[in-house]
């Protein structure tokens, strides 16, 4: 006998104090990041036609009513797990780029950590589904702005930090590079070629992004306001209150 699963979804709560309110509602979200992992896994090896809600229910040790009722199909299940792990990749790249000193260590950093995972492909799959399902394409969208945004942000940051010259504004760096990362790595899995490979192909396009600051130059970066960019990445990859 498998290990028992408990309902968590939609168990009502005698009388309904405001601290067992708030117990439902972390004990929805832990439920809905298992349903995503372990969606995200099975997507990732088997393809949306190869994985069912029974296997994610079973690997999540979850009740296939309960996918259904947090994420209404399969479908959506897939794109929302796709979006999330885009932005753990857009997180994952900012945070190792944080280490770099000069503009072209900076463009590696960023290359060779979204080169090293299958996420962006999982993504571009979601991107395709959406043509087929314009009801999920909202999410898509908001992700897409996320990337952008945040992106921005960052390389802002660092341009500021470091009194680094741009080559292009840096909303405009950030689209081109997700862009870019998306076409690459698209047509790398597609021709079967290594992160090495995709990585070496996204520098050689990128090109320099910036350059140090002349001396004697003393002209700085202005930086967005925190509420003219959208929220930073949370812990679960979703936006901060």
């Amino acid at each position: 006998m498998g290990p028992r699963r408990t309902e968590t979804a939609a168990e009502p709560i005698s009388g309904d104090p405001k601290h067992a309110v708030r117990a439902t509602r972390t004990a929805g979200r832990r439920m809905r990041s298992l349903l995503l992992d372990s969606a995200s896994r099975l997507f990732k090896e088997r393809g949306l036609a190869g994985t069912s809600i029974s296997d994610i229910a079973a690997a999540a040790d979850a009740f296939p009513s309960q996918i259904t009722y947090y994420f209404r199909t399969k479908e959506a299940l897939f794109v929302e797990a796709a979006c999330r792990d885009m932005l753990y990749v857009a997180r994952a790249t900012e945070q190792a780029a944080l280490r770099a000193q000069t503009p072209r260590d900076y463009t590696r950093a960023l290359v060779e950590t979204v080169t090293a995972t299958d996420s962006v492909a999982f993504f571009a799959e979601a991107l395709t589904l959406t043509r087929r399902r314009p009801d999920l394409a909202p999410l898509v969208e908001r992700t897409i702005e996320r990337l952008h945004a945040e992106g921005m942000r960052a390389y802002a940051e660092q341009i500021e930090r470091h009194g680094w010259s741009s080559l292009r504004d840096p909303d405009a760096s950030s689209r081109r590079f997700w862009a870019l990362a998306i076409g690459v790595m698209v047509e790398g899995f597609a021709m079967g070629r290594s992160s090495e490979e995709m990585a070496a192909e996204m520098l050689r396009v990128l090109g320099d992004q910036a350059t140090t600051r002349p001396a004697g130059d003393t002209a700085r970066l202005h930086l967005v306001s925190g509420g003219e960019v959208s929220d930073s990445y949370s812990s679960d990859g979703e936006k901060s209150p």
